[in-house]
C-alpha cells in the first residue's frame, strides 16, 4: 500500500474507502484488506488523513470486477509497483479502445490478460 501521485489520482477518476467497498460487498472492513493483503485488490493511501483508498472502477455493484485479479497478478509477476499497474490499467489504450480498467469492466478481460503478459516480454 503506498501514497499515490498526483498523476495517478488524476488518471483515476473515482475512489472508494476500505468501509465503502465493505458496505458493496457485504462484508466486514477486514475482508477487504485481506482482499488486498492478497492482492485481488490494490490500495493506496491519498487525501488529507491518508485513508486507504481503491479505485472505484474495481468494484462490480456488489463483487470485485471479473478479471481484475488475475490481471493484478499479472502485473505484479511482471515487476510492477502499486502506482504503475494502476498508470496501466488506467491509461486510455486506442488499440482496445478504451483503458484497460473499462475494458475489465466490460468483461473484457482476455484482451487485457493478454496485453499484460505481453508486457513481460
Amino acid at each position: 500500500m503506498t501514497e499515490i501521485d498526483a498523476k495517478i489520482d488524476a488518471l483515476v477518476p473515482d475512489w472508494l474507502t476500505l468501509p465503502d467497498i465493505a458496505e458493496k460487498l457485504g462484508v466486514e472492513v477486514t475482508r477487504v484488506r485481506q482482499l488486498v493483503k492478497e492482492g485481488q485488490l490494490v490500495a493506496v493511501r491519498r487525501g488529507e488523513n491518508r485513508a486507504l483508498h481503491v479505485p472505484a472502477a474495481f468494484i462490480d455493484g456488489d463483487k470485485v470486477v471479473k478479471g481484475l485479479t488475475g490481471t493484478l497478478t499479472l502485473l505484479r509477476d511482471d515487476g510492477f509497483t502499486v502506482e504503475e499497474m494502476l498508470e496501466w490499467l488506467f491509461t486510455p489504450d486506442p488499440t482496445l479502445p478504451g483503458t484497460p480498467a473499462q475494458a475489465l469492466s466490460e468483461n473484457r478481460g482476455t484482451e487485457v490478460k493478454r496485453r499484460a503478459q505481453a508486457l513481460a516480454v
